[in-house]
């Protein structure tokens, strides 16, 4: 796609008028166009761009916007201005230079006639907004931030789109009803699990302050459900979204607070859902399987934190309560975003328990699963085969299309490729199990893994590691990456994970397993944790690490015999 123009002209209505005189195309054809002021834009696209902006003048939200940009091509249509419109809303939002003023029911993924093609001409487009200063980071850059992986304006697949739809029709169905229910949303890792809890969320609010007279375009998704009715169902509505992690959490209070309508205050942790003096109307629960049980928690104030809230809310403090019992006494409605293959430690509600919400959940036909892929691009077939490998059930090596899964033999090559990675696309790192002590937490100048003469760190920052300016010299744990993606992840699998010849079996090594909360007993439960408990534990923990390559998995085994096993599976 070629001969694409951008127009300039104030936003008012002389310079509108006057304009739309200037070519016929002006008022009868396809285009995109842009609405921007200060540090606001929206972006919008029609057929006739003139009428469109006079609506725009009548607008609350827009009337006081001040420059108008219109791309223009000869070639455009429909389907290519909603591609292009979808495409620069998610990458102004993630350049994070303007705070992007629309709402996020329209955005699209369709396919369409030559769209490779068009789309290579997109970046023409891009290009001119970076000289212009609209954007001002490349593509690549945004691509690779946070803001655009965790960005409510995401692009929903069929799957996710349907979860979404079935969801808001359950809870408007429940809120005309005055009834509530439990919903679930269960999926690997990459299926998009956390995009569909940040895009509910902004779609329910811009859904309670959407304006009365708001006019919408009845071929964009989730239309229907900006009508008066359900304004007036949800517009007092108080929601928070529920990350147990700290890491991600802090990274998603920062995507709200670029986001108009959406704020940090928003994204909670599980103690102050329960500390808090007001019910919730919604809350939606990402990552519902780290929602935490009864046990020594990891500092003296949480424990006391976590007989308060019991007692508080149930009483007393029942060893049998946990964290999603505080979710459900403190709001009318839940929706749970759940993989249990992730829980990662005994403290994590245990899986009996998630089992049972799935299958209420499962009775009550409130519950969605998430299948395809949508991070690593080895497919769910990738997916599998990890979880046969830690199962001991792979016997075979498989390959997975351009998917850059490798073995190395030594961690001086693997460090590396890791580093020759991340200078090419970046966000590569080495990430680990926790098979060695972290003598950096109390000694900054030590070093916590020695492999072969190759000495490392831990992760110096629990939040937003992966972006951090040392990370690419240090190694991430399984804290600092659950919940993200990396375009290459060099996998260390250490000594807590060994192999027995003679069973043919995976094994666990407690002495080589160093996270103390990880398989720390619960007296208060009268449960003590066998090897064969925290081996499951710790095959959930490199199944985590094992799929958060985008691009590629690079693998290094510390244990010998463990290594001998591998290899041949994942053997280049």
């Amino acid at each position: 796609m070629t001969n694409f123009r951008i127009e300039h002209l104030p936003f008012d209505a002389g310079a509108v008028n006057v304009w739309s005189q200037t070519d016929e195309r002006n008022n009868n054809w396809p285009v995109v166009y842009t609405l921007s002021a200060d540090d606001r834009i929206y972006v919008g696209e029609t057929h006739n761009v003139a009428n469109r902006l006079y609506q725009h003048m009548a607008s609350v939200d827009r009337k006081n916007l001040k420059m108008v940009r219109i791309v223009f091509n000869e070639q455009f249509n429909k389907s290519v201005c909603l591609d292009l419109e979808s495409q620069l809303i998610r990458y102004l939002h993630a350049d994070g230079n303007f705070q992007v003023l629309n709402r996020n029911y329209g955005i699209t993924d369709a396919d369409y006639y030559d769209r490779a093609r068009y789309r290579e001409g997109f970046n023409e487009v891009f290009d001119q907004l970076l000289e212009e200063g609209v954007l001002t980071r490349s593509i690549p850059d945004i691509i690779n931030s946070n803001l655009f992986k965790f960005s409510p304006f995401k692009a929903l697949n069929s799957e996710q789109a349907i979860a979404v739809d079935g969801v808001l029709h359950l809870f408007f169905d429940d809120l005309a009803g005055s009834r509530g229910r439990s919903i679930v949303v269960q999926g690997d890792p990459g299926t998009g699990k956390t995009i569909v809890a940040i895009y509910l969320m902004k779609l329910l609010l811009d859904i309670a302050k959407s304006e009365p007279d708001e006019m919408l375009d009845r071929d964009t998704m989730f239309a229907n459900y900006f009508i008066p009715e359900f304004r007036e169902l949800v517009k007092d509505f108080k929601i928070a979204l529920v990350i147990p992690q700290q890491s991600l959490r802090k990274t998603i209070q920062t995507v709200f607070t670029k986001t108009p309508g959406l704020n940090k205050n928003m994204v909670l942790n599980p103690f102050e859902v329960g500390e808090s003096v007001e019910p919730f109307d919604l809350l939606i629960v990402d990552e519902a399987h780290r929602l935490g049980r009864r046990s020594n928690q990891p500092s003296a104030s949480l424990n006391a934190k976590f007989t308060a809230i019991n007692t508080a809310l149930f009483g007393s403090d029942r060893s049998d309560l946990t964290q999603l019992d505080w979710i459900r006494a403190q709001s009318r409605h839940q929706l749970y975003l759940i993989d249990s293959a992730q829980s990662i430690k005994p403290a994590d509600v245990p899986k009996k328990v998630l089992d049972g919400l799935i299958e209420q959940a499962s009775s009550e036909a409130s519950f969605f699963h998430l299948a395809s892929q949508m991070r690593v691009q080895g497919g769910n077939d990738y997916l599998e085969f990890v979880g046969r490998v830690m199962e001991g059930a792979q016997h075979s090596r498989m390959t997975f299309g351009d998917y850059d899964l490798r073995f190395f033999d030594d961690i001086h090559q693997l460090r590396r490729a890791i580093l020759e990675k991340d200078h090419e696309v970046g966000l590569s790192r080495l990430v680990a199990g926790f098979a060695w002590p972290w003598a950096s937490k109390n000694d900054p100048d030590a070093h916590d893994i020695e492999i072969d003469g190759l000495q490392l760190t831990w992760n110096r920052t629990a939040t937003d590691w992966i972006n951090s300016e040392t990370s690419r010299d240090e190694v991430g744990s399984i804290h600092t990456v659950q919940g993200y993606d990396l375009n290459y992840a060099g996998v260390i699998i250490g000594s807590d994970l060994g192999y027995d010849e003679k069973s043919g079996q995976l094994v666990f090594h407690r002495e080589n397993y160093h996270d103390k909360k990880g398989k720390e007993n619960n007296p208060r439960l009268g449960i003590v944790y066998s090897d064969e408990d925290l081996l499951d534990y710790v095959k959930n923990i490199y199944r985590v690490l094992l799929t958060r390559g985008i691009r590629g998995t690079y693998v290094y085994v510390v244990d010998p015999a463990l290594r001998a096993h591998l290899r041949p599976l994942f053997a280049n």
